[in-house]
């Protein structure tokens, strides 16, 4: 099959429903060809030991089976999976990661909350008109909804909060009957779940509320289907859905217009909950927008290829809000990527690489902040606990493994839930930026010594075009003393002098 090399793909793993988008880049933007979905409920085979049943492994995975034909003439670097609330919580997210990526031949990336709202305040800003004026964004998923205010393209607040149509039809409709008592219940543990942001948000204030997701567009479509608003949601129409929902005795009996039938079962829960939204916000009406979080992933996608990534701005931000020194990261930052183009080829590293390599030599230093002692440590911490736009959990967890690894002792502890494979690279990583701080150690230094590092039967060969040797003596005995720990983690590394 031919490559179509405008294509781009995105596949959201949700909670409740798994979704494909396959879409044309045509002038810079994107023309979508063809859409799927399919209601896999992967939140409901969490048990009670926090882990994936089998069951719902294979649910995802014969859904991904039928996706991946789909994606045939899709190039692999312009194909993007992401997995949300249920992947974060599940305890064995990680085998069913392992096997989905057998299946796509293509990583899937689980990314936070808060990077989930981006993604989506991203998809739908983009069907709306560029007006301005605040919008509120709520999207309601099968484990997590997520908030966002936003003005235009930017999103200024951002929040995930632990509330699904799922998670929230297991914990209160988990025999399928409706009782009056239960829907309340759902609805106050939701409104009390929102306190942690009302204050917030009511603060910043918004002009229009706009609603996504499959949950939100089946309530508008029986509102819409019974007559009680001509497009978009009312607080007089969720109050008279309410009533019709507590007339019925058990999801399975609900024969609601407009009501899709592999809905039924989460359509009380996910009812319950926009309630507490509209209560908690004071929200009157509610419009659908037919954006959602793959969109938002696609435009990310496009981003990225234009050299628009916003995990450039979140680095260069990280560096603002804990006192980088600049001219010294950047310094690091060029000896590093040097490094690692005379590599490359030799140790197999991909373009991917040198993005990470680059960002952890930028922020490398961050711990300082907290204190120059352990400052490696202290980074690692804050970044791997903050919240980083653009970045997925993973490439923030390596992320904070270089950082954690560029100095000191080499503890190959941190590398323990990292596959062996990956682990391996992450290793010749922290090679090149142990390398160049180490090069880079004179802090006076303005710009990065003119060094030559080729693989020469296994050794790493350092030399030098300058008089790097010479005027920094004590750098070279330092360069020396780094060198005797790479034995630890299978490297061995030599200086050639003229």
């Amino acid at each position: 099959m031919t490559i179509d090399t405008d294509a781009l793909a995105a596949i959201d793993l949700g909670s409740n429903s798994f979704h494909l988008v396959v879409a044309r880049e045509e002038q810079g933007e994107i023309r979508v060809v063809e859409k799927l979905g399919e209601k896999v409920q992967l939140a409901a085979g969490i048990g009670k030991d926090k882990c994936l049943s089998e069951e719902a492994i294979d649910r995802g995975l014969s859904c991904l089976s039928r996706f991946t034909e789909r994606l045939k003439n899709v190039p692999q670097d312009r194909i993007r999976i992401v997995g949300t609330n249920a992947l974060r919580v599940a305890k064995n997210s990680g085998a069913f990661i392992k096997r989905a990526r057998e299946v796509l031949y293509a990583p899937v990336e689980v990314i936070a909350g808060r990077e989930e709202a981006r993604l989506i305040y991203l998809g739908v800003s983009h069907t709306l008109s560029d007006d301005a004026g605040a919008k509120l964004v709520v999207d309601i998923g099968g484990g997590s909804t997520e908030f966002i205010i936003g003005e235009r393209f930017e999103p200024i607040e951002m929040e995930s909060l632990h509330m699904g149509c799922v998670s929230y039809r297991t914990r209160f409709f988990a025999d399928g009957k409706i009782k009056r008592k239960n829907f309340d219940q759902a609805v106050l543990v939701a409104r009390m779940e929102l306190q942690s942001i009302r204050d917030q948000y009511l603060a910043q204030g918004w002009q229009d509320a706009i609603g996504s997701s499959g949950t939100i567009r089946n309530i508008e479509r029986v509102v819409v289907a019974r007559g009680w608003t001509e497009g978009g949601i009312t607080r007089e129409s969720l109050d008279k859905l309410r009533s019709l929902i507590l007339s019925y005795n058990h999801v399975d009996e609900l024969d609601i217009e407009g009501l899709k039938v592999e809905r039924k079962s989460v359509f009380p829960s996910g009812v319950a909950i926009l309630l507490a939204v509209f209560d908690a916000l004071g929200i009157e009406r509610m419009e659908y927008s037919d954006g959602a979080l793959r969109e938002g992933v696609l435009y990310d996608v496009l981003g990225r290829l234009s050299h628009e990534d916003v995990r450039e701005r979140t680095v260069l931000a990280l560096m603002e809000r804990f006192h980088v020194v600049k001219e010294h990261a950047a310094v690091c930052e060029q000896t590093a990527v040097t490094l690692f183009d005379q590599l490359q080829a030799e140790w197999s590293l991909k373009p991917q690489d040198r993005e990470l390599l680059s960002w952890a030599a930028c922020l490398h230093e961050v711990g300082r902040v907290i204190a120059h002692s352990q400052f490696h440590k202290h980074g690692a911490y804050l970044i791997g606990q903050s919240d980083l736009a653009g970045f997925t959990k993973g490439e923030q967890e390596e992320l904070a493994i270089l950082v954690r690894l560029h100095r000191r002792k080499i503890s190959l502890l941190v590398l323990d839930n990292i596959e062996p494979s990956r682990a391996k690279e992450l290793k010749r990583l922290v090679i090149l930026l142990r390398l160049a701080v180490t090069l880079c150690a004179p802090r006076f230094m303005t710009q990065p010594p003119k060094v030559q590092a080729e693989l020469v039967k296994g050794v790493v060969q350092l030399s030098f075009n300058d008089d790097w040797p010479t005027e920094y003596s004590l750098g070279l005995d330092m360069l020396r003393e780094e060198m005797t720990l790479w034995p630890k983690i299978g490297f061995e590394g030599t200086i050639f002098l003229d």
